[in-house]
């Protein structure tokens, strides 16, 4: 009997157990993939090696529900009834976890309908896209950071830092105003955009010379995407 294994319409009416087995393969072998230019193109605070084998693992789980669920309408609501119970223990912080958590449920949703090509070209198409993003920097924002400048209660007034703000910045905004040291000092929080010229050291340099020495800091916030 001739097998094709890359069926034109993707869909087999009554699936084997070779067939499922070779679905699971596939989306392993793809997943894995992924999970790889996943950790080349890494750039977050906290990895997670959790995360890297959830992606493998529902990689693989979904291309047998999608033989499970394939031409039953109720058996896919109740699939979708139950998944929606699922949380996540932690919060997927950063906006590129999630569409790689997609990229994995798509490439085992395609190996589950038996489409191998149409997996195999989304998975080196996307997981090219990806490196390519990461590797070109694209879509880079400026880095907006949060400075805390302490100033005794005598030399308090808002305008105090506006001239080296316009000299080292491209945008400041006052966040916050509050007293610290039983009232003996001010602390001013801003949220400040340095310019591309400005090294960190001279902002702070600048800031130490106009407060009295006192405590400055600066702390980077997540770039904007």
């Amino acid at each position: 009997m001739d097998v094709n294994m890359f069926p034109s319409n993707g869909v087999v009416e009554d699936p084997t157990i070779g067939s499922v087995f070779l679905a699971m393969i596939l989306a392993l072998g793809l997943s894995l993939i992924i999970t790889k230019v996943y950790q080349l193109t890494f750039d977050g605070e906290r990895y997670s090696q959790s995360f890297v084998h959830t992606i493998i693992i529902m990689s693989v789980v979904v291309s047998v529900v999608m033989n499970v669920i394939s031409g039953n309408s109720g058996v896919a609501f109740g699939l979708f009834a139950v998944f929606s119970l699922i949380r996540f223990r932690s919060a997927v912080t950063n906006a590129k976890d999630i569409s790689y958590i997609f990229f994995g449920l798509s490439v085992g949703m395609t190996c589950g309908l038996f489409k191998y090509d149409l997996a195999i070209i989304l998975t080196v198409v996307g997981c090219v896209i990806f490196y390519l993003l990461f590797y070109l920097n694209y879509g880079k924002g400026k880095d907006t950071q949060i400075l805390k400048v302490t100033v005794p209660e005598n030399l308090n007034h808002e305008q105090l830092l506006d001239d080296i703000f316009k000299r080292y910045t491209e945008k400041h905004e006052l966040r916050q105003v509050e007293t610290t040291n039983l009232g003996t000092m001010i602390l001013y929080t801003y949220a400040i955009r340095n310019r591309p010229s400005t090294k960190d050291k001279e902002l702070l340099d600048a800031i130490r010379e106009r407060n009295a020495n006192l405590k400055v800091s600066l702390t980077y916030m997540d770039s904007a995407y």
